[in-house]
């Protein structure tokens, strides 16, 4: 079965967070049989900061942002048997929504895939004369980034055929327990880039904390912190590469995940970096947030602060002892339970079970 999927970047994390999520879905689908070809934009310089180059479990073709070549690769829906935009692609969303559907063969499943739901949520229900609306009613199926039963609900309620929250896991070929590395040595470790909707609750959770620990080193990576006023014992590494994200989550005594704005306030959406975390045996420190508990234990497997005094009283009192238990427990629930494995086998469950109703639907 193929699968033609339009996304923001298969081949680099640079200002992407989907990419590692992409990478494991996809990677996992392709053990299944599956015949993928991405397509990704040529914008913010993704192509410059490459994590990887094509694999050979899916083909990509990366293509100029000009209204021409999106038209070219849209036509290529008609190839496929699955075709899948994908939100947050980075030119011409919309347009590009349009033209894949528009491309896309009456027999093929149709899929948006949405990697930030609550926030496109938010946007339908203040925008009546969004183009999504319309384009609900052409789409066979709906798959979220996470967002649990809310999502569900709200996408149905606005005409939805079906809703699936598919959620973040682990793969552990790339996320996996490595020897510490001194570069990433601190007390507590945030990676995350700089957006909008989560600097408030990068301030508040590990800033803030940072400047009550004064004797404490904090690590900062991720894009757009360069003009950031920081405290004095948090240093900034930039953009950190997917194939360092185990050594900085493992070096550390302790590595902070925070939610961005809507996120946070839906629930049922950890990041992708709480898996990758687990996967490398880190201790795990999570903003508090609705669900958490559906995918590692509090107290056990992960920390949860509610504030950023929780985050400051956490860090001072955390033992190595204490913290690399936490993170060897986590490790042991991510790989019983939350691989993109049991994932991609979700998925193709859902895939097979639409070309039944189908093709029992055709014969009556």
């Amino acid at each position: 079965m193929k699968i033609a999927f339009y996304g923001s970047s298969l081949l680099s994390s640079y200002w992407n967070g989907a990419a590692t999520y992409y990478r494991g879905l996809l990677k996992a689908l392709s053990k299944r049989g599956y015949d993928i070809v991405f397509y990704e934009p040529d914008v913010y310089d993704r192509q410059k900061h490459r994590d990887i180059e094509a694999p050979d479990w899916c083909s990509v073709v990366v293509y100029e942002p000009t209204a021409h070549a999106l038209m070219q690769v849209a036509s290529r829906a008609a190839q496929a048997d699955v075709v899948v935009k994908a939100g947050g692609v980075g030119f011409e969303d919309e347009a590009l929504l349009h033209a894949v559907l528009d491309n896309a063969r009456p027999d093929a499943l149709t899929v948006f895939w949405d990697v930030d739901a609550p926030a496109t949520l938010s946007e339908l229900r203040n925008h009546a004369e969004h183009p999504l609306h319309e384009a609900l009613k052409r789409i066979g199926l709906v798959l979220t980034y996470g967002g649990g039963d809310p999502v569900v609900w709200d996408y149905r309620a606005l005409g939805a055929a079906e809703c699936v929250p598919i959620y973040n896991a682990l793969d552990p070929e790339t996320h996996h327990p490595v020897a510490a590395n001194p570069r990433f040595a601190c007390d507590l470790a945030f990676l995350g880039n700089r957006l909008p909707d989560r600097e408030a609750r990068v301030d508040a959770f590990f800033l803030d904390p940072a400047r009550v620990l004064g004797s404490q080193r904090f690590l900062l990576g991720g894009s757009g912190w360069g003009d950031k006023p920081l405290p004095a014992n948090v240093s900034w590494l930039g953009h950190v590469g997917t194939r360092d994200h185990s050594a900085f989550n493992v070096t550390p005594k302790a590595v902070l995940n925070i939610s961005r704005d809507s996120m946070a306030a839906n629930g049922f959406s950890p990041a992708t970096r709480v898996f990758e975390a687990a996967g490398a045996g880190a201790c795990l420190i999570t903003d508090a947030w609705l669900g958490v508990e559906l995918f590692l234990t509090p107290g056990e497997e992960i920390l949860v602060a509610r504030d950023g005094a929780d985050v400051a009283e956490i860090v001072r009192t955390l033992t190595p002892k204490r913290a690399n238990a936490i993170g060897a427990a986590a490790l042991r629930r991510v790989l019983a339970e939350h691989t993109y494995t049991l994932r991609a086998r979700l998925v193709d469950d859902i895939f097979k079970a639409h070309f039944e109703r189908r093709a029992v639907e055709a014969a009556e």
